[in-house]
C-alpha cells in the first residue's frame, strides 16, 4: 500500500519540480526585459531632449535663423598633406 501511494505522488513531484525550475527561467527573463526596457526608456528620454534634437538638426545640415552655413571642401586632403609633412619631419 505504501509502494502504491508512493508511486501516485511521483507524478505530481515531477511536474511540480519541472514547473518550479521553468518560473525559476521565466523570472530570469522577466528580469532581463525590464533592464532592457529600463536601457531603452532611458535612450528614449536621452534621444528627445533638447540637446540631442540640436545635435541631430546640425548632423543634418540645419541651421538656426539667422546663423551662416560655411561649407568648407577639402578637409581630408588637407588631414592627407599634414599628415605627409609631419612623417616628413617638417
Amino acid at each position: 500500500m505504501t509502494v502504491l501511494v508512493g508511486l501516485l505522488y511521483v507524478g505530481p513531484l515531477k511536474t511540480y519540480l519541472e514547473t518550479r525550475a521553468e518560473l525559476g527561467e521565466r523570472r530570469t527573463d522577466v528580469e532581463a526585459l525590464r533592464r532592457e526596457h529600463q536601457r531603452l526608456e532611458r535612450r528614449l528620454t536621452a534621444s528627445t531632449s533638447p540637446e540631442a534634437l540640436l545635435v541631430e538638426a546640425r548632423r543634418l545640415g540645419f541651421v538656426k535663423e539667422g546663423e551662416r552655413l560655411f561649407i568648407v571642401k577639402g578637409i581630408e586632403a588637407w588631414r592627407e598633406a599634414k599628415r605627409r609633412t609631419i612623417e616628413a619631419g617638417g
